[in-house]
């Protein structure tokens, strides 16, 4: 048998094994994927399996996650750090391979993938990244950023709304160095495709500014490597490779909707082999296939040392430059704090308006941060005034027009963000949030540095009425563990909100009005901490804590003020981030929330859940329990309860407990 059908048959029996070994997974792929998967790595592919994070590499993702045990099997046999016990350990607690491919967690994936069609809208992110940094840092002789981005897929992701969106967008702007490869094998797990998917996804896709290259057999190498070939050459083009395959080919089930997501069974072990005539023990690289591929160990090797020497040269011949590089892929970040003017707000103000105040002191001295709007900039005040629009004419270009795309763009920051060398940020309505919400989880699975830049963000919202009035998106986001919420009062909170969000780990959410918001005097870095005291009792003891974040301080302010005439003296806590507060000493909760202050208030403009946990069993909290309605903000207000008169009566009735 040709050693290269050998090795392809090689992936499909050990994935199948390692999914039977595990009683769970997906062999349909994988099996008729093999082929797909092999061709790409061994004739496409440049990448050191000794160093995954090599630079220059390609960048490939497994949009399909689902078949996850084809990619593990790869980069068992390509020669990554992922051993035949690894694949032993197929989805078990704390291995190497789980059911789906997770960032961080196996050498080699670049990217968590599973829901299906993120892959590709992740892709389209790492394209836009090559082709910006590509424009910033190559000179002629020295091509310091060049390589392909690389997704798989299969029918599934073609269906999903994400793909659409993607796809528009990577052919408006012609990514020509992004090749999606998409398994056809018009089967789901419902059955034929043809129940509820009967479009030209080609077509489509043509009509969305793709090179669209067909290949009839999913089972000839030479045609699929030809067909990347031809792909690698359109430049002013992303490319769709359609690919005729058979879902679970070569077992007894091969074809069927059976094959999808169910392990084979020892029959089927038994059939696959048979019918692959493969012939070799459970768990084996045949010797042969093993010579085969370890060039690929060496030629990894060998390209990572001669983009070195490039780069050693290219440093000699721009040393401005290669500084620059370097710390773009470090991720080095300027002391923002160290300069006051930062923090420097003289008016009462938005907060949309002071984060676009600030997006700019950034935009200033971080060159490499970069993204935009859901079609909303001028609202979402997203855009960085003296920087250029990213297109297919300006590669340079940091500001972003995603379009009305909001789930594909938080995927795409996703992919840019992995891909590395920047900062990356994005911007809609907070109610629109709901659209992204799957992409923002996976920045917090990921531990990515995506900033979401949320404004109109409560009932403030006003004439829009309900649908546009987010009520319930606080506690769902702040329900996403690694997520941050900054909710800021002023401007001085919104300012260590953006540091917060390029300086810690893992996404944030920076939650913004449209109303103006005074600025106070007495909010400072300890917004850093999540909650802190911004204007205190002057008893040791204080006859009561309200605590409120974003635009309600300045009603808790208010009602303290209105308490003090009636003589009772309340502390105020300002909470701009529930998530950062939690993580702080028992020592300095205790400081900001006395235990022995049991009549404590809290107020926002959301559903109250959050908040029971601060206020405790003798507090209440000020919120919303249904949706708002249309109406001037300052009407709203009143309706729903967050006046001073309101607040005060709440505040006395915990007191009198």
């Amino acid at each position: 048998m040709d050693v290269n059908k050998l090795a392809v048959n090689t992936l499909r029996v050990i994935s199948a094994e390692g999914i039977e070994k595990a009683k769970s997974g997906h062999p349909g792929l994988p099996l008729g994927s093999a082929p797909i998967a092999y061709a790409l790595f061994a004739d496409h592919m440049r990448f050191n399996p000794k160093n995954p994070k090599f630079d220059n590499r390609d960048r490939f993702v497994l949009s399909a996650g689902h078949g996850s045990m084809l990619q593990y099997t790869l980069l068992h046999m390509f020669g990554y750090d992922v051993s035949m016990d690894d694949l032993k350990q197929f989805r078990q607690l704390g291995s190497k391979t789980a059911g789906h491919p997770e960032y961080g967690n196996t050498p080699g994936v670049e990217i968590s993938t599973g829901p299906l069609g993120q892959g590709i809208a992740n892709a389209v992110g790492m394209a836009i990244a090559e082709s910006h940094l590509a424009a910033e840092f190559n000179r002629e002789g020295f091509p310091i950023v060049d390589h392909y981005t690389y997704a798989l897929c299969g029918d599934g992701c073609m269906q999903e709304g994400i793909e659409y969106e993607a796809a528009s967008l990577a052919g408006t702007l012609k990514l020509g160095k992004l090749i999606v490869l998409y398994d056809k094998n018009n089967i789901t797990i419902e059955g034929d495709t043809d129940l509820a998917f009967t479009e030209d996804v080609g077509a489509r896709h043509k009509a969305q500014g793709w090179q669209v290259i067909k290949v009839d057999d999913g089972n000839d190498l030479k045609a699929i490597s030809n067909a990347i070939k031809k792909a690698k050459k359109e430049t002013e083009k992303p490319s769709l490779i359609i690919i005729k395959t058979t879902i679970g080919f070569g077992s007894p089930k091969q074809g069927t909707a059976a094959v999808h997501g169910a392990p084979l069974g020892e029959e089927g072990i038994k059939g696959l082999r048979a019918n692959l005539g493969y012939d070799y023990p459970p768990f084996t690289v045949p010797e042969e296939v093993q010579k085969h591929l370890a060039k690929y160990k060496r030629k990894g090797k060998k390209l990572e040392r001669e983009w070195k020497a490039t780069f050693a040269s290219y440093k000699k011949a721009y040393p401005e430059l290669a500084a620059r590089y370097n710390d773009y892929m470090s991720g080095k970040l300027p002391d923002f704090a160290a300069d006051a003017s930062f923090f420097d707000f003289p008016k009462a103000d938005a907060t949309r308006n002071t984060s676009f105040t600030v997006l700019n002191r950034i935009a200033a001295k971080l060159p490499n941060l970069m993204g935009g709007s859901a079609d909303l900039a001028p609202s979402n005040k997203s855009n960085m005034k003296e920087r250029g629009y990213y297109s297919s004419e300006n590669r340079l270009g940091t500001n972003i027009h995603f379009g009305i795309r909001e789930h594909a763009m938080a995927a795409i920051c996703n992919g840019m963000s992995v891909h590395g060398g920047l900062k990356v940020y994005c911007a809609t309505f907070f109610v629109f949030s709901d659209y992204m919400k799957n992409a923002m989880r996976l920045s917090a699975m990921m531990g990515q540095n995506v900033t979401y830049i949320l404004t109109h963000d409560s009932i403030g919202v006003g004439e829009d009425g309900p649908t546009h009035q987010p009520v319930e998106q606080l506690a769902g986001l702040r329900a996403i563990p690694g997520m941050k919420v900054f909710r800021p009062a002023d401007g001085k909170e919104t300012a260590y909100g953006w540091i917060e969000a390029l300086s810690g780990k893992g996404p944030v959410c920076l939650i913004l009005t449209r109303q103006n918001l005074p600025q106070y005097e007495n909010s400072s870095e300890n917004s850093l901490k999540g909650a802190y005291v911004l204007a205190d009792s002057e008893k040791p003891v204080p006859d009561a804590i309200i605590m409120a974040s974003g635009s309600e301080v300045e009603l808790a302010m208010n009602t303290k003020a209105a308490l003090k005439e009636q003589g009772i003296d309340v502390r105020v806590v300002s909470v701009p981030c529930m998530e950062l507060f939690d993580k702080q000493t028992k020592k300095y909760k205790e400081e900001v929330l006395p235990k022995k202050v049991r009549a404590r208030v809290a107020i926002e403009a959301a559903t109250p859940d959050c908040w029971y946990k601060y206020v405790g069993l003798d507090g209440k909290v000020i919120g919303m329990t249904e949706f708002g309605a249309s109406a001037p903000f300052d009407k709203l207000l009143v309706k729903y309860g967050f006046t001073v008169e309101n607040a005060v009566e709440t505040v006395k009735s915990v007191i009198k407990k």
